[in-house]
């Protein structure tokens, strides 16, 4: 294997270093419009999801448990992370 220029090597590492700072910047995206957050013990907005039975992956939404069953959320923020 033939070893790369200095310049060529110091290139690439500057690059690699711009990416990682500016990429925490790009996965970002907008921020959540606050009119459209719900409020504490308002109705939850239907939403759709996918999800793995064992066999197929399925969609459920909240329509579909509306009236018929309680339904509870639980976010886990760095659940299977290692951090």
């Amino acid at each position: 294997m033939q070893k790369l220029p200095k310049r060529l090597q110091a290139s690439l590492l500057a690059s690699v270093l711009a990416v990682t700072v500016a990429a925490p910047a790009w996965g970002q995206g907008k921020p959540a419009d606050v009119s459209s957050i719900p409020k504490v013990g308002s109705e939850a907005p239907d939403f759709k999801l996918s999800y793995f039975d064992g066999n197929d992956l399925k969609e459920v939404s909240l329509s579909q448990y509306r009236g018929k069953k309680n339904v509870v959320l639980a976010f886990f923020i760095f659940a299977f992370t290692g951090g």
